[in-house]
């Protein structure tokens, strides 16, 4: 491929499929599309499309290599034809490992040439995904975000088969991607975005049952208070910033304590009852009535707005680690 570019193969047509392959036709690589459901499959190829000549508005995107991914952009119409020439494989199906695992082991005869076979897993351990291979060497778990064309984080998690060299090579075609990698060292359940997703969320759903606020008001208050502190600078770094000539440790002695009580009263439940459920999305229709779509374009506004800015201070700012 000509200027460094991939081709891929996206299997999944899913939000997180999409995403991916909007993001790869934006940087003008040549993507292959494919999906069990003829149906979703050419419903995607639309999605994909528009959401790929948006990102010239959204992220500065280079209008001419948009053109020349979107006219690469193909419909495979069976799992050979969509992965037999692809290099990096993105695996979007449904999160079901029986199924991950079949679809990978297929891959095995119908992809010969791929040297990154990605699985989007936000919950699954790439040595069970590569159970059934017998090249688990070019299998890991590379989880992205939502919306994934826009948001940059991608959480990586080899398994001990995982060729080092490729997982190298891998990242540099993640931040070719305009992506930034995080790795993890040992797998959790959810990753790690996720699990503070989670945690966030259970309260956030907690303080709305309770009465505490409103959904449109909570949410406010998480995307200009805290989100803003984390999008600059995570949880730990914000409050070593906020411990100042203090020191850190004596700051973090103190809000430990504080928050002991706190914590002892958040939400501790691991799932929420029928009539919770239906009080709690009520309340997020209630608020967000009749404007899903507006607010979804303005969100995608915003998103690249922040991106700009912490992109603009990132290369302004010393290195904190090494990613």
């Amino acid at each position: 491929m000509a200027g460094g570019q991939v081709r891929v193969a996206v299997v999944g047509t899913g939000e997180i499929g999409r995403g991916w392959a909007a993001l790869c036709v934006a940087h003008g690589w040549p993507v292959s599309l494919y999906d069990h459901d003829t149906a979703a499959l050419n419903e995607a190829q639309s999605d994909v499309v528009e959401r790929a000549r948006g990102l010239p508005v959204l992220i500065g995107a280079d209008p001419d290599l948009v053109d020349q991914g979107v006219e690469a952009l193909q419909l495979g119409r069976s799992l050979l034809l969509a992965c037999q020439d692809a290099e990096w494989i993105i695996e979007a199906i449904t999160e079901d490992l029986i199924a991950k695992q079949k679809l990978l082991e297929s891959l095995e005869t119908v992809a010969p040439k791929a040297r990154v076979v990605s699985s989007s897993s936000g919950t699954l351990r790439p040595h069970d995904l590569a159970a059934r291979c017998r090249r688990p060497d070019r299998i890991l778990v590379a989880h992205p975000q939502h919306p994934t064309e826009l948001v940059p984080l991608v959480e990586i998690l080899a398994a001990r088969e995982t060729d080092r060299v490729l997982l190298q090579l891998f990242k540099g075609w993640l931040r070719a991607l305009g992506r930034i990698p995080v790795t993890l060292k040992r797998h959790v359940r959810g990753n790690v975005a996720g699990r503070i997703a989670a945690a966030v969320w259970r309260e956030a759903i907690q303080l709305v049952l309770d009465d505490v606020i409103d959904v449109d008001d909570l949410d406010r208050a998480v995307s200009v208070g805290p989100g803003l502190n984390w999008a600059a600078a995570g949880p730990h770094l914000s409050y070593h910033l906020a411990a100042g000539r203090r020191g850190l440790a004596g700051f973090i002695q103190q809000q430990l304590h504080d928050f002991e009580v706190t914590w002892q009263e958040l939400a501790t439940w691991s799932q929420l009852d029928p009539t919770q459920q239906h009080r709690l999305i009520s309340a997020i229709e209630r608020a967000y009535a009749e404007q899903i779509d507006t607010i979804r374009a303005a969100r995608n506004r915003r998103l690249a707005a922040m991106l700009h800015a912490l992109g603009d201070a990132r290369q302004d700012a010393p290195v904190r680690r090494k990613e």
